[in-house]
């Protein structure tokens, strides 16, 4: 990706982030990212495929940050968890990133347009959380009769409600983590 392709698309995601999708209007981009509007309309066509790459950037990055450092060869289940955990760190990345991508499933409410890319999205990363159940299980870390899928959804589903809560102030850091790790135990008690 070409580096002033990057800088637009860091810039999309903090002005999502800041102002929501309504408030992304592509002029006041082209001057949060330091171009021109005819450089981000050929490099993205339109706003739909501005917001469909800001999308792929979002996701792109939180495979960076959520990278557990724990082998999960060694211990799938404490990989599992961390990773989930990872999802809610108090760090500019994290919060821009969270905070641009529930704008971004809000949106979908009202721009059915934007669904097919989300739940695509939303399908891969429960797919990912779905397999380390299963490592888990394979490891004897976690219930063997629990559905790896219906757990990975429903967990991926409380990390978004409680990144939501947290980010809005209606939970601390440390509470919406707390509930994540009893949520996690109870999804995989065996």
């Amino acid at each position: 990706m070409s580096a002033r392709r990057t800088v637009i698309l860091r810039a999309a995601a903090r002005v999502i982030a800041q102002r929501g999708i309504r408030g992304l209007r592509v002029e006041e981009l082209a001057q949060e990212a330091d171009v021109s509007t005819s450089l981000i309309y050929y490099h993205f066509r339109d706003r739909a495929g501005l917001l469909a790459h800001t999308l792929d950037f979002i996701n792109a990055r939180a495979e960076h940050y959520t990278h557990p450092s724990s082998d999960p060869d060694a211990d799938p289940r404490g990989h599992l968890e961390e990773t989930l955990l990872l999802e809610l760190q108090d760090t500019p990345a994290v919060v821009e990133n969270s905070t641009a991508w529930g704008e971004l499933r809000s949106t979908a409410v009202f721009q059915p347009e934007l669904r097919p890319q989300l739940r695509a999205t939303t399908d891969s990363w429960n797919d990912y959380i779905g397999d380390l159940i299963h490592n888990a299980q394979q490891a004897g870390h976690a219930a063997p009769d629990a559905s790896p899928e219906e757990a990975a959804a429903r967990l991926t589903a409380l990390v978004e409600g409680l990144s939501k809560r947290w980010l809005s102030g209606s939970l601390t850091l440390e509470r919406a983590r707390h509930l994540l790790r009893g949520a996690i135990t109870a999804e995989l008690a065996p």
